[in-house]
């Protein structure tokens, strides 16, 4: 009778240790992008809402053309900002009314020639059902001051001073790809979820924003 001797396992080499490593990370790492941006549940703060999103991305034409309807299941009812006391607060604290919620800086020339139509819209519109949320993002020392003096010049009595000095709220609309630049128009429904996004100024006062803020009201 022959012995038969156990068969060791080949070992793995070093190399080849560090590439399964390697892939695996990366498999890791585009699981977690894919659910971070919308690929499956853990993500997802709202539900999907395409019809609604539709309705409105239809609406969007003319000197709203830029405006996209998206969705895609982001909710922003846990993003904080604070008033213009410095109390904090969120957009939780809005719930039950559909947001227009827009970003915006004094520094940033086209945030400054959007808000006289934004405060026209928000005259037109605001009401227990809707409102046009400004979220100022001066920051450094002296920022708040800035954006309150640029309102109180303004006279724009419908557009209320709140505002992110941490800027963290737009890092994540940054970090989400929701936004690039200022300024940034957020279309909310009453739970704080996202229906649309529009990257750069409109001409919110016209007929083709108001438009929009009629399918905003009615989805």
């Amino acid at each position: 009778m022959t012995d038969q001797k156990p068969v060791r396992p080949a070992k793995l080499q070093p190399r080849r240790v560090l590439v399964l490593a390697l892939f695996s990370a990366a498999i890791a790492l585009a699981i977690t992008l894919w659910l971070s941006n919308g690929g499956g549940p853990v993500a997802s703060e709202c539900p999907v809402q395409a019809d609604a999103a539709a309705r409105i991305d239809m609406a969007a034409l003319g000197a709203l053309a830029a405006l996209n309807g998206t969705g895609q299941g982001r909710g922003y009812p846990t993003m904080a900002f604070q008033d213009a006391a410095g109390a904090p607060l969120t957009i939780a604290a809005f719930a039950g009314k559909k947001l227009l919620v827009n970003f915006w800086a004094s520094w940033c020339v086209p945030c400054r020639e959007e808000m006289p139509a934004l405060e026209a819209l928000a005259e037109t519109y605001n009401s227990d059902q809707f409102m046009v949320l400004p979220v100022n993002l001066d920051i450094g020392e002296g920022g708040l001051a800035k954006a309150r003096k640029f309102l109180d010049e303004g006279q724009w009595p419908n557009l209320p001073l709140y505002a992110d000095p941490s800027f963290k709220a737009f890092e994540r609309l940054k970090t989400e790809a929701v936004a690039i630049g200022l300024p940034t128009t957020l279309l909310l429904d009453g739970k704080g979820c996202e229906l649309a996004v529009l990257q750069g100024p409109a001409a919110w006062d016209t007929p083709d924003g108001h438009k929009v803020i009629e399918a905003l009201l009615a989805s």
